[in-house]
């Protein structure tokens, strides 16, 4: 039994149920079968529990970028349908989901909560630089043999999918409906298609 992970799988359920201010050490080191020493040797505070959670969401999430994103470029050489295809495929993915995926809600109630925290603060900036750059380098290419139809920051085109996801969450959780984060995504795919596709040649 790998420890570490049992702490933060158990960390992660109670911050699902209760948030993460009422998440105690106390309380995860029962759940997970530790001391309270031994959640310390894993995490020297409750902010590296948080920063431990948050890798965890960046970890699974850049996985499930790397294999769909990479899937539908083995599909088309070219850049913008193989972008539209891996927006397709990742639209799939939360339409399967059925309720919002555990670590993004996870990952935005650690941020909510300890927003102030300059280390969480740091993690979730470089979590969103990284979707940023991830994106951005899809756009060039696109951008390189498809120019857009209209004048458009590429940077701001990047930052507007993880928008949609993360508004989607809110979306879904105000609304009960899971849906609702996979028609964000379809939307943006939309939205790429009017921007490059006009440009074809």
């Amino acid at each position: 039994m790998d420890t570490r992970v049992e702490i933060l799988k158990h960390a992660m359920q109670m911050v699902l149920s209760e948030g993460f201010d009422r998440t105690t050490i106390n309380r995860v080191a029962e759940r997970a079968g530790v001391s309270r020493s031994g959640v310390f040797y894993h995490f020297a505070d409750k902010t590296a529990l948080a920063e431990g959670l948050m890798h965890m969401f960046m970890d699974e999430n850049n996985a499930v970028f790397d294999r769909i994103f990479a899937e539908a470029r083995h599909l088309s050489d070219d850049p913008l349908h193989a972008f539209l295809i891996g927006l397709k495929m990742l639209q799939d993915v939360f339409t399967d989901l059925p309720d919002v995926h555990p670590g993004c809600l996870v990952a935005m109630t650690v941020y909510q909560e300890r927003l102030y925290e300059a280390r969480v603060h740091s993690l979730t900036r470089r979590s969103s630089e990284s979707w940023r750059r991830r994106f951005r380098h899809m756009l060039d290419e696109i951008a390189e043999v498809y120019p857009p139809n209209t004048q458009v920051d590429l940077d701001d085109l990047a930052d507007m999918l993880g928008v949609c996801i993360d508004g989607g969450i809110i979306l879904s959780k105000a609304h009960q409906a899971p849906e609702l984060i996979a028609a964000q995504i379809g939307m943006y795919r939309s939205v790429i298609k009017l921007m490059f596709a006009a440009g074809r040649g």
